[in-house]
């Protein structure tokens, strides 16, 4: 189609220089140097409108036919005077000297142009991708906002990390998905014979998608730039989409927190009064001593169902972020003599050894640090035989360790690396009751005092869990 309007522009050229010939050999009888000048005039002009192909070919047109026409002896492409010979040269030079140099002047503007119309056009593919919602269907809003900027015929981008291809335009590229597949795993680019163009959509070095084009009218350096826009697109829909899943998360665990918490308030008023009964009937002389013991176990397990309510509403709420630590200097032993205290019940005659030094002091919010303790003891509890033993170190040096060790199991190599996230259960741990949270909420708690959590796990040594504090600022 281009090369057919050339052609035609080419021959409106030679009419116009023919025109121009018809009028002054026919109407105007005028001397050779207006004639001249009156080619030379309308191929400036053709060159302006047009450009340099239909400029030169004015210009030949215009050099043959002022020679034919008005240069001795007439009706020839002889000259006999030397003179004129020197004028036809000139006029020759001029005349391709002034086409070429004003269809260049007409190419730039005409780049200059179509420069600007693609940075209208990537400026709006970027305003219209900012704009757009995130959601699953991200990938088929941009495809259909590249189509309709660049008025294109067919787009196609495949999501690499979904694995789906999304369509836009008015036609379909058929058997154009694997081809979409193998340039986002090569990271490539290719042009096909049908004028369809493939490329790879990077972002930080790393292929993320593919993007297909039919007859795009664009350069490769504007290709590249869609190509970019496309990824951040993606990506931003991708954040998008993070954070609603964080949200989500986070405000499913707050509503599992406030509800808890809820129903913590509720279970209050009849444990305080089953405290309270079990706390009269002990004082009772009355009281016999068959009927004492029982009471003493009601009254502790009211203690310890207590304390499981209060330890899961602090869980839930930490694992929603939704804690203040408050900091103050403690005796860590104390703090560990507590936390078995209340796990003395769960024991059950299990040894435990504790090495803490008497005089060792730490800086940190006593009833988180001691509901980690306590995570940490139950998880030894729950993973290692009732009659391995259990090791509890603290020690300080660039940071306050504190060790809780079982000899009696280890973790898989595969397990490792996740035993901390959350709700992750690992194979030895089917039988095993709980949900998968304690390790988080212990290294949420290191976090939050500055600290860390780490594993150590070997056949002869058992699982060592460390929990390590940093130093708090002395105390005057």
């Amino acid at each position: 189609m281009r090369r057919a309007f050339v052609l035609i522009r080419i021959a409106a050229s030679i009419g116009v220089v023919g025109l121009i010939t018809f009028l002054y050999t026919q109407f105007l009888p005028v001397n050779p140097t207006t004639v001249a000048l009156s080619y030379l005039v309308a191929i400036l002009l053709i060159a302006t409108g047009w450009g340099i192909i239909e400029a030169t070919a004015g210009s030949l047109a215009a050099v043959l036919c002022f020679n034919f026409f008005f240069l001795p002896p007439i009706g020839t492409f002889t000259i006999a005077d030397p003179q004129n010979l020197v004028a036809f040269i000139a006029f020759l030079a001029t005349a391709i000297v002034a086409s070429q140099l004003s269809g260049r002047a007409r190419q730039r503007e005409i780049d200059a142009a179509a420069r600007k119309g693609d940075l209208e056009r990537l400026y709006a593919l970027s305003r219209a991708l900012l704009l757009s919602p995130g959601g699953a269907s991200i990938t088929g809003a941009i495809a259909r906002h590249v189509a309709a900027i660049f008025e294109l015929e067919a787009v196609a981008i495949y999501d690499h990390r979904t694995g789906t291809v999304s369509w836009a335009g008015s036609r379909e590229l058929p058997a154009v998905e694997q081809k979409l597949r193998d340039v986002a795993r090569h990271a490539m680019s290719l042009r096909d014979p049908s004028g369809m163009v493939i490329t790879a959509i990077q972002l930080g070095g790393a292929p993320i998608a593919s993007l297909a084009m039919l007859h795009p009218a664009v350069s490769d350096t504007v290709l590249q730039s869609i190509a970019n826009l496309v990824a951040i697109g993606l990506e931003r829909a991708r954040g998008q989409e993070t954070a609603a899943s964080t949200e989500a998360a986070r405000e499913s665990a707050e509503l599992r927190a406030t509800v808890l918490d809820a129903l913590a308030h509720e279970f209050k008023t009849p444990l305080t009064s089953m405290k309270a009964a079990a706390s009269d009937l002990l004082a009772s002389p009355s009281t016999s001593a068959h009927d004492r013991e029982l009471v003493a176990i009601i009254d502790e397990d009211v203690d310890r169902f207590q304390g499981l309510v209060t330890d899961a509403v602090h869980m839930l709420r930490i694992d929603a972020g939704n804690f203040t630590v408050h900091r103050d200097r403690h005796n860590l032993a104390d703090i560990v003599v507590a936390a078995l205290r209340k796990l003395e019940r769960r024991l059950d005659g299990r040894e435990v050894l504790t090495q803490v030094p008497p005089t060792l002091a730490v800086d940190a919010d006593r009833e988180l640090l001691s509901l980690a303790l306590r995570q940490l003891l139950d998880n030894a509890l729950k993973y290692s035989p009732p009659t391995s033993t259990i090791e509890i170190h603290a020690r300080t040096n660039d940071t306050v360790d504190i060790a809780v060790r079982n000899s009696g199991s280890t973790i898989p190599e595969q397990d490792q690396r996740r035993i901390f996230e959350r709700f992750y259960r690992g194979a030895l741990a089917r039988d095993v009751p709980g949900i998968g949270i304690g390790l988080a909420i212990v290294q949420q708690i290191a976090a939050a005092h500055g600290g860390a959590l780490t594993v150590a796990t070997a056949p002869d040594t058992g699982t060592t869990f460390t929990l390590s504090l940093p130093h708090g600022e002395p105390r005057s």
